[in-house]
Formats: structure tokens, C-alpha cells, sequence
């Protein structure tokens, strides 16, 4: 039986579940992974239940932040093949989401690494993290259009988000990010290549998806950061987790991605990282998407939901297409792991065609957000402003990813606007 969007709402709302909700889809069978089990996969993440209240945790963040709030991005979430996401998401010790992940794999991946091979991932950042800021600020444009829609500040004559032009641009970021893939692929390969022996031997007692196995290793043991600028070591950090998971993980890892991976624009990043930030040994809660967006349905009136629940069958489609694009990118990038050259028209051919999928999603998004605000109440407002529950954190600047900058010139958004046919 099909369920109306309406259904999957009111009965998602009445359940009255807690917990994590994206981890709980009950016809979703758990993956495997070591001969370990545990409820996340591809079949979850895009699951009815995920979405929507990973779409409705967006929606309360797009309602109740602003243009600051929605340009926050962690710095993971771009040219992301590489099933680090995986990895943390089926955390045998369940501390994927702990900020301290990252560093802990990262640091034990490069105090493993020859100086040689370390010195491949420098190259790397010097060479790339003048265009990954690029990227960030190049998401400005459109996260600004999706305000001004959201405003009613439409350009003259041209009342309305022009879906292709937003599926056009975002198809340019996604190339840009599936570039800085292909190199990071390229050279990630040539280190498995290059892998001594004993590298591996040390390598193997590191477990995919149990950082139980993970020793403490120090900084200072790992790299010495003061060699780089600070860019050039976030990448280094970024790459070294990376590494590993590809390393360690398989395609079907490397495809996987979270419910909250598309439509990346409306600020839930920010709603729930902010008080993360620059903090040792924080764990987010892995229910705050699931329950913030469960509570932001109920606080709409049925018409309003019902603007946010068709949204789970009106991106059915496009939600399919990714998987598969996602798989295919995944594919050809692990040629350079066994020594094949990867076709780089191929992969930015298959980036472009993801980048308009995840546009248009992130099109239908904005237009039905829109459209349920211009019928809040003043008491829903001041409901979803509690719902929001970051009291004391506001974003005073714009982010690049999650370094706040000086507000940057955003060229003219008139373009992302359609025009009227007579």
C-alpha cells in the first residue's frame, strides 16, 4: 500500500517515538560490516522516516535561523567518497559523532604514514585548500537566493525560484567538489601503492567502525602542524581520515551517505554543530535531528505539514538517482587504489548530473519551506524559536565552513530567479 505524505506525517507525530529516528526504520534490515550489526545503511538513510524528519529538522532551521546560520558547513561534507560517513555513522563505541573522531583516526593515520607519504598530503592541501574555500563561498549565491525567496524579495517580474537555474548552479559547485575527489583519489592511491608491509600489519589493527582499536596517539607524534598554514592542516586532518576509511572500507561504504547529506543550504548544520565547536570530546546527540523534527511537524497546522510531508514523495526520485550516482563515482574513483587510472570525464560528468539532483531537492525545499511560513502564526514563531533550543549562540558572520568570516561581496542573485511568460 502507497502511503499518502500526509499518512507518513500524522503517523510519525502520533507514534510519539524518541530516540534516535533515523536509525529506528523498522523494514529496513541493519547492515554488517566486520560481522558487526547495526541499523545504518544506504536503504535507512533514504528511507520515508529519515527523510522526513531529517527534511523537517531542516525546515525548523531554515524558519528560525538566518543567512549566517545556513552557510555553516562542516568541512567532511564535501567530495565525500570516501565513506569516512560510513565509518562514523556504525561506530562500534558510538562516538562517531564525538569531536574527537576525527583527530583520533587522523592522528593514528599519519603517525603511521612515512614522511614521504605525508609529504603527498601536503602537496595536496597547499594545491586544494585555495579552491575548497573557494567552494564554500561559491554556495553563498544560491543559500542567498533561498533567502530572498523565502522574504518574497523577488526580483521585478520575476516572482519565483527558476528551478533549472538553481539545478544549473549547483551543478558547477558539485563539479568543482568532484575535482577536488578525483585529485584526492589520485593521490590517496598512490599511498595504498606505496604501503610498506608493516604499514599495512599496523593499518589491519585499526578497525573499520570500532574506534575501540584506535590507541591515543598525540598530535605532536602525528604531524607537525606549525610546517603548514592552518588550511593546509584542516585538509591534512580532513585527508588522513579519509584515507583510512577508503582504505579500510569498500565501495558500499564510500556511497553511503546520511539522511541530512542533501540540501545542504538551510542552516541544520549550524542548529546542531554550533555548540560543538572548537570543543574537546563533544558528543551530538544522534536523536536531536529525529525528535527537532518530529516536534517542528507538530507544531504546523495540517495544511502546513503537509507542505513538508510531500516533500518525502516529491524527491523519491531524485533520492534514487543519487544512490546510483553516488555508487558510480565511488566505482570509478577506487580504480587508483589498485593501480588503474580512473576516467576523470566520467567522474565530472556523473558530479554534474548529481549536483542537479541534489539542486533540484534543494529547490523543492526552499519553495515549500516558503510556502508553509507565509502561513505561521505569531505564537508558532515564537513555538519554533523555542523549538530552535541554541539559545545564547547567533551567527554575527558568515561561514566557510565552520570558520566565520567577514561577510564576503555575494554576487547579484537576480539570475536564480525565473522570469514570467506572458
Amino acid at each position: 500500500m502507497k502511503l499518502t505524505s500526509t499518512f507518513i506525517a500524522s503517523a510519525l507525530i502520533l507514534a510519539g517515538m524518541c530516540g534516535c529516528l533515523l536509525a529506528q526504520e523498522s523494514q529496513t534490515q541493519p547492515s554488517r560490516h566486520n560481522g558487526g550489526q547495526h541499523p545504518y545503511s544506504i536503504a535507512q538513510a533514504t528511507s520515508d522516516r529519515a527523510q522526513l524528519n531529517t527534511i523537517a529538522f531542516d525546515g525548523l532551521a531554515f524558519l528560525t535561523g538566518d543567512f549566517n546560520c545556513d552557510t555553516f558547513l562542516p568541512p567532511g561534507k564535501i567530495s565525500d567518497f570516501f565513506g569516512f560517513q560510513y565509518m562514523r555513522d556504525i561506530d562500534g563505541a558510538a562516538l562517531g559523532h564525538n569531536t574527537d573522531f576525527l583527530t583520533r583516526i587522523a592522528n593514528n593515520t599519519l603517525h603511521i604514514l612515512n614522511q614521504e607519504q605525508k609529504a603527498k598530503l601536503v602537496a595536496l592541501g597547499q594545491s586544494q585548500s585555495p579552491r575548497i574555500r573557494e567552494l564554500a563561498l561559491k554556495r553563498f549565491p544560491l543559500i542567498q537566493a533561498f533567502r530572498r525567496n523565502l522574504a518574497g524579495d523577488f526580483p521585478t517580474g520575476n516572482p519565483m525560484l527558476n528551478r533549472e537555474a538553481v539545478m544549473n548552479y549547483t551543478s558547477s559547485i558539485f563539479e568543482t567538489s568532484g575535482t577536488l575527489a578525483f585529485e584526492r583519489a589520485e593521490v590517496y592511491g598512490k599511498i595504498v601503492r606505496s604501503l610498506t608491509q608493516e604499514q599495512k600489519a599496523e593499518f589491519a589493527k585499526l578497525k573499520f567502525g570500532d574506534s575501540r582499536t584506535w590507541p591515543d596517539v598525540e598530535e605532536t607524534e602525528a604531524f607537525d602542524k606549525s610546517t603548514v598554514s592552518h588550511a593546509v592542516h584542516v585538509a591534512m586532518m580532513t585527508y588522513a581520515s579519509e584515507f583510512f576509511s577508503w582504505y579500510a572500507g569498500s565501495v558500499e561504504g564510500d556511497t553511503y551517505f546520511c539522511p541530512e547529506g542533501h540540501g545542504t543550504y538551510f542552516g541544520s548544520f549550524y542548529m546542531k554543530d554550533a555548540p560543538a565547536v572548537h570543543q574537546k570530546n563533544y558528543s551530538i546527540s544522534t536523536a536531536l535531528t529525529g525528535d527537532s523534527g518530529e516536534a517542528f511537524l507538530a507544531a504546523l497546522n495540517p495544511a502546513q505539514r503537509e507542505q513538508i510531508a510531500s516533500l518525502v514523495e516529491l524527491q523519491r526520485k531524485d533520492l534514487t538517482d543519487i544512490v546510483a550516482t553516488r555508487r558510480a563515482i565511488a566505482t570509478e574513483l577506487r580504480k587508483f587504489m589498485s593501480g588503474d587510472t580512473a576516467d576523470q570525464a566520467k567522474v565530472l560528468a556523473l558530479c554534474r548530473h548529481y549536483g542537479e539532483l541534489d539542486g533540484e531537492l534543494s529547490y523543492f525545499y526552499a519553495t515549500h519551506f516558503a510556502a508553509a511560513n507565509n502561513t505561521l502564526t505569531a505564537e508558532q514563531r515564537a513555538a519554533l524559536k523555542k523549538l530552535r533550543g541554541i539559545e545564547g549562540f547567533v551567527a554575527k558572520y558568515p561561514f566557510v565552513y565552520a570558520d566565520p568570516i567577514q561577510s564576503p561581496e555575494i554576487p547579484n542573485t537576480d539570475f536564480l530567479f525565473a522570469q514570467v511568460v506572458p
